[in-house]
């Protein structure tokens, strides 16, 4: 997920009273941020800390791209056919497919070849591809050009396909860590990782669910927000790139590019970004990341015949914005 994460900012409203205590860890794993907050009146913070700590090493062990020792970089460097993928891999392959499938192929974990070679960042202009790259981008690049074995072994039909699951991975630790802290007896808590979050319980200060705040793309200098909702006992995912939104000379209006992975070429696109509301956070970042690409229309009518999933977009509209919720968005 041409993906960036969004701030998601926390507001603690109602009394101050600090009982149980709120404790709170923030830190920098798998590539970003994270904050992560629970209630307890138990001297447990080293404990977690421990824990969250383990999970990162194993999540970061299993499908980091940055990492020469990782299973996915082993997979992509040396297409080793016969290493035998852990079950954090294994959950989060599955779901790929799944996701892959229902959104006919919008979703697809092997589309960062195109991403890279079109030069996308935060001050790259779109670039040209040679037909002969694209051919071999074109054969390469295909969630169906893989797939995981009764072994848990990955084989691919092309050895050059590039497998990155940025898309879900983020999301699917933060399910890692939600269910570490129920273990733990810590009911009520907020997981954040890079902006994607699992909201859980109630928040303690104010015993009310967790109210969580969706900044506006089109803020200057200071923090303005555009949406604000309560969470409870749900996950939520944002993905867009509206940060390094383009704005046409001709017409003035605002759009980004996404690559559509089914034809491996750039769609102008006026959704500057999407939210998804889910069962776990996995599914919402990996939704969300869908969203970006569909076209509206198609994305809405996805989100409405699935009863898991409500979504909300940020849509540029000439010079300003329009928001569009699902049916049971607000509920």
């Amino acid at each position: 997920m041409g993906r960036y994460l969004f701030g998601f900012i926390l507001l603690l409203w109602g009394c101050q009273e600090k009982t149980p205590e709120l404790q709170k860890h923030t830190g920098y794993a798998l590539g970003t941020s994270y904050a992560i907050q629970y209630a307890t009146d138990k001297d447990v913070y080293e404990t977690v800390q421990y824990g969250l700590d383990s999970i990162f090493y194993g999540v970061n062990r299993s499908m980091s791209t940055y990492l020469p020792a990782s299973d996915i970089t082993k997979i992509n460097r040396d297409n080793d056919s016969l290493l035998v993928v852990d079950e954090h891999f294994v959950r989060v392959f599955k779901t790929a497919s799944d996701v892959w499938s229902k959104t006919d192929g919008y979703f697809d974990p092997t589309v960062g070849a195109w991403v890279n070679a079109y030069g996308f960042g935060p001050s790259k202009p779109l670039t040209s591809i040679s037909d002969s790259l694209f051919k071999q981008l074109q054969n390469s690049t295909g969630w169906d050009k893989i797939r995981l074995t009764s072994k848990n072994t990955i084989q691919k039909a092309v050895p050059e396909t590039y497998l990155d699951f940025n898309a879900l991975a983020k999301g699917y630790t933060v399910d890692l860590v939600h269910h570490y802290l129920v273990q733990m007896g810590l009911k009520n808590h907020l997981v954040e990782i890079g902006g994607e979050l699992v909201a859980a319980g109630i928040n303690p200060i104010s015993n009310r669910p967790w109210t969580i705040a969706i900044d506006d793309p089109l803020q200057t200098q200071s923090r303005k927000i555009i949406h604000v909702l309560s969470l409870k006992d749900e996950a939520i995912a944002t993905s867009g790139n509206y940060r390094k939104f383009r704005v046409d000379s001709l017409t003035g209006e605002k759009y980004v590019h996404s690559i559509n992975p089914k034809t491996g070429k750039p769609v102008k696109s006026k959704v500057l970004s999407a939210s998804v509301k889910a069962p776990d956070c996995m599914t919402a970042d990996a939704y969300a990341t869908a969203l970006m690409v569909m076209p509206f229309e198609k994305s809405k009518m996805l989100i409405e015949a699935d009863v898991r999933l409500e979504a909300y977009w940020i849509l540029a509209e000439g010079d300003a914005l329009r928001e569009a919720y699902s049916s049971g968005w607000e509920n």
